[in-house]
């Protein structure tokens, strides 16, 4: 792939004209731009890659105008656009089946942004929504060059980095709960559900044991950070993840050795006692509340009240207007005028007063209307199905290592698809990743293609 000669020319002008202005020190800044500019020009994954490495680092850019992510992200749009706008990048790669539903999805958005209850919280959701509309493109145009193995390790290692920052350092929890660098444990937990199939993958599939140890540990540290976290929701779905994975491994068990089931015990014996001690207390006692709240029990839980709130605000919202929703981004004006917003305010700051729903499909549904949600969530489910059939794809070549990645892959989806339930993040970056990855994947894994898997 070449490098266009004008960039470059007028590239080495700016530099010129730094070194003859009074900021001469910038010069060496351009030439280090100009250096990144080319390596991404001829390795655009990297620099998808990049974003899925940083998006766990971004608390730490939070109050820079020019973040490293949105940087990255602005200088890979313009030099895929050139690249297709000189036929370097075949226009055939934005072929997906996601689009079906998600122009649909868009047209919906728009028609209920215009009938919006408050037209400010609507545009400041759509430039949210907007940026997920990028990634997705983005990974369309560039997702067959992206090697999974690199991906799984820099997501692994960026939230492990992440969690043992969060269990060592006062600085990077909220209330004693770890937030990571994000300043919100759910969203922290959200990552780390995301991240654990991805390290096991590297556990099982590493070429030696000195890097299986070194990503068990960092395993450990994921599931050290999601303890920290004490998310139950976070429980409940890398509990339902970890059983897929379980079962899609369930033709290992006729290797089972009388001999590996009493190391098995001993280990259970030994980790389990170390895991309840090391447990916060808080965490056990917010877990115990869903288990009286499954009994039919009153629970005092504040959290569980607000959350059952946001149902009964958000039903409220569909039955007033099904078809369009009060607009975009709205949730939190309607939540604010009622009776719950005091009830559950601690010093009735603004950010108390004006909650989102904690759960995304309600919040689309409540917002956007029903037609919208039902696109939204359709979308969803044709990613997994894709999944599915990529790795059926897979099987049928007797490819099991690049099937395994899947699998490990829809693990990861999966856990995605299930937080949306207990946080608002339409937006999520991982999400619009994913969703135009699986498309890629399944076309790719259709053709015989390889997956870049190998470890």
């Amino acid at each position: 792939m070449t490098f266009p000669l004008s960039i470059v020319v007028l590239l080495a002008l700016v530099c010129l004209g730094l070194l003859a202005s009074p900021f001469p020190f910038l010069a060496p800044g351009v030439v280090l731009g100009l250096a990144g500019v080319v390596l991404l020009y001829r390795k655009p994954s990297w620099g998808l890659l990049g974003i899925a490495t940083i998006l766990p680092f971004e608390g730490l850019f939070k109050d820079n105008d020019f973040p490293g992510s949105k940087m990255l992200g602005a200088s890979l749009v313009l030099i895929l656009m050139l690249q297709l706008a000189i036929h370097q990048l075949p226009s055939e790669r934005l072929r997906s089946n996601i689009w079906r539903f998600l122009l649909s999805f868009m047209a919906l958005y728009l028609l209920s942004l215009l009938n919006t209850d408050n037209m400010g919280l609507s545009l400041g959701h759509l430039r949210e929504m907007s940026v997920g509309l990028v990634l997705f493109i983005i990974t369309l145009l560039i997702g067959r060059e992206l090697n999974l193995n690199i991906f799984a390790k820099l997501v692994t290692l960026s939230v492990a980095v992440t969690c043992a920052m969060a269990m060592f350092s006062v600085k990077y929890q909220d209330a004693g709960r770890a937030s990571g660098l994000l300043k919100d444990p759910n969203n922290f937990a959200l990552m780390i559900a995301f991240a654990v199939p991805l390290a096991l993958f590297l556990v099982m599939r590493s070429p030696n044991l000195l890097h299986r140890l070194f990503w068990g540990g960092c395993t450990i540290l994921l599931l050290g950070g999601m303890t920290k976290t004490e998310s139950r929701s976070g429980l409940v779905v890398l509990f339902l993840s970890l059983l897929i994975g379980a079962w899609h491994y369930r033709a290992l068990l006729p290797r089972i050795r009388p001999r590996h089931l009493g190391f098995g015990m001993l280990g259970m014996a030994i980790v389990i006692p170390l895991a309840l001690y090391a447990m916060p207390e808080g965490y056990i006692k917010r877990i115990q509340s869903l288990s009286i709240l499954s009994s039919g029990a009153k629970s005092q839980d504040a959290s569980l009240g607000r959350r059952a709130s946001y149902i009964v605000v958000g039903s409220g919202m569909i039955a007033e207007s099904p078809l369009i929703g009060t607009g975009p981004g709205t949730f939190p004006l309607h939540f604010a005028t009622t009776g719950y917003a005091k009830a559950f305010s601690i010093n009735g700051k603004p950010e108390e007063l004006y909650r989102r729903a904690h759960n995304t499909y309600l919040e689309i549904f409540s917002e956007l209307g029903i037609p919208a949600g039902l696109m939204f969530v359709g979308m969803l489910g044709l990613a997994m199905y894709n999944l599915v059939r990529a790795r059926r794809a897979c099987m049928q070549r007797g490819n099991a290592e690049q099937a395994d990645m899947l699998t490990h892959l829809s693990m990861s989806f999966l856990s995605l698809t299930l937080f949306l339930m207990f946080l608002s993040a339409p937006n999520h970056k991982y999400l619009w990743i994913m969703l135009a990855l699986t498309s890629v994947l399944r076309l790719k894994a259709e053709e015989g293609a390889p997956l870049e898997a190998r470890t």
